[in-house]
């Protein structure tokens, strides 16, 4: 995970050097072991003896979805950022209250109604936040629109001129290992309180017009035994976009300031990713600025232009800012079917004593809605690095990819994989490259009952910047989350889940595993 703060185009000031990680008193018990296995395969279990008995009548509980792309404007280079937040159909809050027995519950296209832009840009929703106004994709493991959180839908709604939502999550949590050590783990129950404001006025379902949009979510951490490290988060998303038909343009601003060990974002924030780079509580602030402007040249060909600028903040380690551009040309092949073929390049800045970087890419583009129930992206190429100093050029396949299935009306999965490079907040004179890749699954059972399942790897690969460093240091890391969420009335939702997250590192010190059990309940006004 990788934040940041300044926003001028220079080095940062060197900071001071990363302390040793707390050594705790108490000894946690862990709660799960070796049961992930055991646990996915009864979740299994549990959805095929169930999938017969669904009906074709649905509560109107928004999918578990979390934003991707529009096939209408492609992702950004896999170094700029991961996937945009783009066209999304956001529904207002229904007034009417819950239907009673003897009122019929929505159908299936009523309550989760097939969309012609498969790429939705849809805040996403946890199991338990039900929500019907999502967040953006926003603050993930290394910074906002991550290819990590790839998703879809959300049910739409007639057009309106003003948005607004609000939710209040609340959620009580143990934790083996608070401090992510490697040894000497320490447990604590925690409280977490997660407000969440959704603002948004024009035309922010299709974004074919001007719009503005606004998302804001603090989020206070409360523990029991440990209060020195009660922490304080937010998260602001705001995006705006003009059109005058041939051309597009949208911009998009990510302010990401975290406080404690768990990354939270809108789309889960029970910390599914953690941060391997430092894998121990890391104060880490993000800021992310990007720009997009789409042209039409003719009916099947169009340009787009990238402009992004982020920065990763360490206030005590190594902090880094990336300014990079691009232009990509898009073809529609077939009226589902969009190829784009282009190139990034971009300079980054580093603290002392990683040197400073150049970078281009090469990246051929993919959009394709292959039916109704299924859509994919996939952008791969080749990304060449240079670096002051006597290192030479280090080059390295860059890609995304992302997938969504709807196989039955109650079912929703979604694949996402990812490669590209960062720099090393805490190995002086190191990038790494990070690869990963994560399911998430949700099924509907008896009409309210929600399950859902999310797994995820990911690669941590540390290189030298600089010829008299020695890198070797490489993180596997990997996480399972199964969870079980009741939708109680349309403005009421309670759940229960359990998380398993481990790190293995050939540098032992990083090494950690984790166990969580936390229940939440979710409010909508």
């Amino acid at each position: 995970m990788r934040p940041g703060y300044a926003l001028y185009n220079r080095r940062f000031a060197p900071f001071s050097t990363r302390s040793a990680a707390t050594t705790a008193a108490e000894i946690a018990h862990l709660i799960a072991g070796r049961t992930s296995a055991l646990v996915a395969a009864i979740f299994f279990a549990l959805v095929l003896a169930a999938q017969a008995q669904e009906s074709v009548e649905e509560v109107a509980l928004p999918a578990w979805s979390e934003p991707t792309l529009p096939s209408s404007e492609p992702a950004p280079s896999t170094e700029a950022a991961s996937l945009p937040s783009v066209p999304e159909q956001l529904p207002s809050t229904p007034a009417e209250p819950l239907p009673s027995s003897s009122a019929p519950l929505p159908s299936s296209e009523e309550a989760f109604p097939s969309s012609s832009d498969p790429w939705s840009s849809s805040g996403n929703y946890t199991t338990a936040q039900t929500s019907v106004i999502g967040a953006p994709n926003s603050g993930g493991p290394y910074g906002g629109f991550s290819t990590k959180n790839i998703a879809l839908g959300e049910p739409s709604s007639q057009p309106r001129r003003f948005y607004y939502g609000l939710m209040f999550t609340v959620r009580g949590v143990w934790d083996d290992n608070i401090f992510l050590s490697h040894t000497n783990k320490t447990s604590d129950y925690y409280f977490a309180i997660e407000p969440q404001l959704t603002l948004g006025f024009g035309d922010i379902q299709g974004r074919s017009r001007s719009y503005l949009r606004l998302d804001y979510m603090p989020s206070g951490l409360l523990y029991v035994n440990h209060s020195d490290e009660d922490a304080f988060n937010q998260m602001i998303h705001l995006e705006g976009g003009y059109s005058t038909g041939r051309l597009r343009l949208s911009l998009y601003q990510d302010v990401i300031l975290l406080q404690s060990a768990n990354l939270n974002s809108f789309i889960d924030t029970t910390g599914l990713w953690a941060n391997l780079d430092a894998s121990a509580p890391t104060r880490m602030n993000i800021f992310n600025t990007r720009a997009r402007a789409e042209y039409d040249l003719t009916g099947k060909l169009y340009l787009q232009g990238e402009l992004d600028s982020y920065t990763y903040f360490y206030p005590n380690n190594l902090s880094d800012y990336t300014v990079s551009g691009g232009l990509y040309l898009y073809y529609r092949w077939l009226p589902k079917v969009s190829v784009g073929v282009g190139g990034t390049f971009g300079y980054n800045w580093v603290d002392d004593p990683t040197p400073n970087q150049a970078f281009e890419q090469v990246n051929l583009r993919l959009n394709y809605e292959v039916t109704a129930k299924m859509a994919l992206y996939a952008s791969g190429g080749v990304e060449f690095r240079q670096f002051d100093g006597d290192r030479s050029t280090y080059v390295t396949p860059v890609f995304e990819l992302g997938l969504s299935y709807y196989p039955f009306e109650a079912t929703t999965f979604t694949l996402a994989a990812g490669r590209r490079i960062y720099n090393s907040g805490f190995e002086p004179g190191q990038d790494f490259t990070n690869t990963y890749v994560v399911g998430r699954f949700q099924q509907r059972l008896f009409h309210r009952v929600y399950l859902g399942l999310a797994v995820g790897y990911e690669n941590a690969d540390y290189f030298a910047a600089d010829d008299n460093v020695n890198a070797s240091r490489n993180d596997d890391y990997w996480f399972i989350e199964p969870s079980l969420d009741v939708l109680i009335t349309r403005w009421l939702s309670a759940g229960v889940y359990y998380l398993h997250r481990e790190d293995s590192s050939n540098a032992e010190f990083f090494s950690f595993d984790d166990n969580q059990v936390g229940v939440r309940a979710t409010v909508r006004f």
